[in-house]
Formats: structure tokens, sequence, C-alpha cells
């Protein structure tokens, strides 16, 4: 018989929707409760997702539910004090990312989850799309050889006008850092996954779209330990052809000594060895859930490290270090100046 496992769950926006419809195809997973500040939406996702209890604060869930693990999907600025209040009473956490609004208060939630003696996990998604399982997996195979350059363009189109991010996520109209903060960082841990530590960036970052408070373009130039470089060039104003936006979230290149790869927006993959025909990649991917049903693939993953004991991939202490890139970052921008990475 398989080991189960009691979820709850604070937060139910936007998001919140995908984190549930994964959890629901967990088998070893029953998601007992939860909270939002905004109680009918609460009562929604609970009717939605067929869960049982519904309550007033997330401080009395964790109370009475006792669960095994607790699924933040809230705010940044809430993090801190609601992992905390989990890890003195042993509850294992996953947490939405952005993790903190600042670099040391994403310390502190580190240090006070280890010091407590739980398991916590980052809820960082994009590194499981399955585009990127699929690279990473071609680079450990020896396929592409020394990778010495990526290239990633990203359009999203959800960032012009008056109404911009209204319909959608409209706290992040008032984000005082947003390109980075809330989306570079998926890339940010999404290039260490594939290409290793980051040790110095140089960055451009500017606002289009007056009626928000934070960047929403920008061009960030990489390079690793390894001696490999990336651009990522990012803009969430101006928008793209593409009928599946949100699947890939944009186009990637990757130049390497035996060969380059190309994924446009459509997931597809092409690769093209040293003087040989370029060539299809054949993987398995879907246009289910969210780009690539790598929510599920995050909380599978979570799920499957609590029952082996195992690291997750989204540590606390690896988190940190794409944290500090993107503090590094925003260190570029402001300096016009190349930045080391510290961390």
């Amino acid at each position: 018989m398989q080991k189960q496992f009691k979820g709850v769950v604070v937060g139910a926006g936007y998001f919140s929707v995908y984190q549930l419809e994964a959890w629901s195809r967990i088998p070893e997973v029953t998601i007992a409760a939860i909270e939002d500040l905004v109680p009918a939406k609460a009562h929604a996702a609970a009717g939605q997702f067929k869960i049982p209890r519904v309550y007033d604060t997330w401080q009395q869930m964790l109370e009475v539910e006792r669960p095994d693990f607790f699924d933040i999907i809230t705010p940044p600025p809430t993090h801190e004090e609601m992992c905390a209040y989990a890890a003195k009473r042993g509850v294992h956490i996953v947490c939405q990312k952005p993790l903190a609004p600042t670099y040391e208060e994403g310390r502190r939630i580190v240090e006070n989850a280890a010091a407590a003696g739980v398991r916590f996990m980052v809820h960082e998604n994009f590194r499981w799309q399955p585009w990127y399982r699929k690279i990473r997996d071609l680079r450990d195979a020896g396929t592409l050889g020394e990778i010495t350059h990526l290239y990633f363009r990203m359009r999203t189109g959800d960032g012009w006008g008056e109404r911009a991010y209204l319909d959608r996520q409209p706290f992040f109209r008032e984000y005082p850092r947003l390109l980075i903060y809330e989306t570079g960082v998926h890339f940010v841990d999404t290039f260490r996954f594939l290409l290793g530590d980051v040790v110095e960036v140089y960055a451009n970052l500017r606002r289009l779209n007056p009626v928000i408070k934070g960047e929403d373009t920008g061009q960030v130039f990489f390079r690793f330990a390894s001696g490999a470089t990336a651009i990522w060039d990012a803009n969430r104003y101006n928008e793209v052809e593409s009928p599946t936006l949100r699947f890939t979230f944009g186009e990637l290149r990757i130049d390497a000594m035996k060969a380059h790869l190309t994924m446009d927006m459509e997931s597809n993959i092409r690769l093209k060895p040293l003087g040989k025909p370029e060539v299809d990649v054949d993987y398995r991917r879907a246009n289910v859930n969210f780009a690539g049903d790598c929510v599920y693939a995050t909380q599978r993953h979570f799920i499957d490290c609590l029952k082996s004991g195992a690291e997750f991939e989204s540590n606390g202490r690896d988190y940190l270090k794409t944290m500090a890139v993107s503090e590094a970052i925003y260190r570029s921008a402001e300096s016009r100046a190349p930045v080391r990475v510290s961390a």
C-alpha cells in the first residue's frame, strides 16, 4: 500500500487552478482544505476540486488539519510568516515563487525551514517543462558537446494598454520590480539547470507601459562558470504571432561544439549536428495544464522526494543561488555595468 500525503493549500487565485488540478492527478495526495483572503474564491476552488473543507484563516487550517505538507500559493510578502508558522509545526512546505521580496527574506525562510528539520521546496516549474528536460538529456548524453551560448527571446504581449494584467494577475501592476522578479527568475533558474552556475551578469531594463510600476522589458547577458554565455531578450509589452503564446513563452537557440539546437513556440526541437542535416528531436510533451504540464511534473517531483528522502531540485539552498543572480541583474541595470554574482 503506497503512502498517502495530506496537503492543505493557502491561496485560490489565478495560478492555484493549475496546482490544484495537478494535485488531483497524483494518487498519493489528498488536499484536505483550502483558505484564501477572499472566501468566495476558496469556496469556488473547493467545489471545483472536491476539497472537503474551507477555513477562515490559514493558521486555523494548519492547527486543525495537521497536514503532511503546506502548499503556499500567495503573494511573496506573505511567504516568510507562513513558512515559519508551518516549519514550527513540522509541516513540509512547497512555496510559490517569487520566494520573497528580498534575498535576505528568502535566506531567512530557507534557514528557518532547515533549522526546524522540515522539507522545503520552491515551486519552480519552468525547468520541468518537457523541452528543457529533453535538452538537458541531450546535453548529458554528449549529443551537443560543450554548450557555448544560449539565446532566448520572449514576448508575452499581455502588458500593453490601460488594462495591462488586470484580467489575470492585476497585482503585477503594483510590483516595483516586475520582469526579472516575477518572470525572469524562471529563466535564471532554467539557465542554471542547463548551463550551471552564473558568475556574472550585465542587464538593461526598462518600463514601456506607464500604467505599471515595474520594468516590463529588458536584455540580460549571463556568463557561466563553465565559460558559456547566454542572452535573455524579454518583453511583456509586445506581441508575437504564435497561437500558443504561453506554451513555451518564446524561442530558443543553443550553440555547442558538436551541434546547434533550436526550439520554436510550438515546442518543436530541431538538432543540427555540424556538417550534417538538421533533424527533428522526438520527445513526449502535451499542451495541457500549464506550459507542457510542468506544474504536474514539479509536484510529482515534490511527492517522489518526500517518499524517497531524495533532495528536491529546487531546494532552498539551491534556490538562493537563483535569487542571488536576480539581485545581481537589478544591481547591473542600476549601475549600467557588469556585476559579479555572489551567493
